[in-house]
């Protein structure tokens, strides 16, 4: 995923939206409207962020994802017809730390009064624990977004959903508490699992070289290095000073393998492995989940677990632990609307 900074001309785009976003109301008060089945109207923005919702709010409210899956979220332009799921939502739920910042002041700008746009990642970690690198430098401002490659993260992103959601319907706290539980309990046992595997891993070969720069949450928490990625801080194409730096980056700390993005495809990265001899592995999810809408894996859980034995085992890992280990949601989710 790449991201370019806000144009200058962004807010205007999104004031074009909000008038389209009218547009949209006013005609569809003239026609007959979907009665209110009485749940809660939930947007969120990228899928991991939306399946964790799904885990939470089971088929208690209704989940609109705005983010389409295999969409680069950090330059998605959402639609006018976007502008009209915000302005119906009773709650909205963003990553934050500027990952969907044309997302976010859409929502800012077509709530209704006292509608909450609750952003997940500054109620996670303080300003201190912010992570800047490569591709986020302290100076441009931008943190590196990517906190749920984490899971204690993730953990924490759950129990804000559920605590906001309780707080809109507490009619349905208890369910909302049971359903946190279970998924927490996932959650726990991936953390567990995780380090297991981890330890099987040579401390030398725990280096990751990515297409973008998606983990560095999950190497700080599990004793990794990141040591590179393919997009610079402009999120242009690397220059080639860049990838030759990369190049003697990996000969001389021996990087068996590094990875791409199984939906955006890296010409550099094939150029780097050929040069150096490193095995490349082009199918990493940053927040694509795996499967479709209802297959067992597509979930939250199900993303970890494939991002984690794809590069672990690629590392000189042995990663059978994670196998029987239980992806599925806790909740069917058949209230969740995914955009493409």
């Amino acid at each position: 995923m790449g991201m370019t900074r806000t144009k200058p001309t962004l807010r205007a785009g999104l004031s074009l939206l909000a008038v389209l976003a009218l547009g949209v109301s006013a005609c569809s008060n003239d026609e007959e409207q979907a009665p209110d089945d009485g749940r809660l109207q939930v947007v969120t923005t990228v899928s991991p962020i939306t399946n964790i919702v799904q885990n939470v709010a089971g088929d208690l409210v209704d989940v609109t994802g705005i983010v389409p899956e295999g969409t680069n979220s950090h330059t998605f332009e959402p639609a006018p017809s976007d502008a009209q799921a915000m302005a119906e939502a009773d709650i909205v739920f963003i990553n934050g730390l500027h990952l969907e910042e044309p997302t976010r002041e859409l929502a800012d700008a077509n709530v209704g009064d006292g509608v909450q746009v609750v952003e997940l990642g500054s109620l996670t970690i303080a300003p201190d624990e912010y992570i800047f690198d490569f591709s986020f430098p302290e100076e441009a401002g931008d943190p590196n977004p990517h906190l749920w490659t984490n899971p204690p993260y993730a953990k924490r992103y759950a129990e804000i959903v559920a605590e906001k959601l309780s707080e809109l319907d507490p009619d349905n706290a208890d369910a909302y508490a049971e359903n946190l539980a279970a998924f927490s309990t996932g959650i726990d046992e991936l953390d567990g699992l995780v380090r297991e595997v981890t330890a099987t891993v040579p401390p030398e070969k725990r280096k990751l070289l990515t297409y973008h720069d998606s983990f560095p949450y999950f190497a700080r928490e599990y004793g990794w290095t990141v040591i590179g990625a393919i997009q610079p801080s402009d999120f242009a194409e690397p220059t080639a000073q860049e990838v030759a730096g990369l190049i003697d980056q990996i000969r001389e700390q021996q990087v068996p393998a590094i990875f791409g993005s199984e939906v955006f495809s890296s010409p550099v990265l094939e150029q780097i492995a050929a040069e150096t001899g490193a095995e490349y592995i082009d199918d990493l999810r940053d927040d694509d989940l795996p499967g479709d809408n209802g297959d067992a894996d597509h979930s939250y859980l199900g993303l970890m677990v494939y991002d984690f034995e794809t590069f672990m085992s690629a590392l000189g890992g042995d990663v059978g632990a994670f196998e029987g280990f239980d992806v599925t949601n806790v909740q069917p989710g058949d209230t969740v609307e995914y955009r493409s």
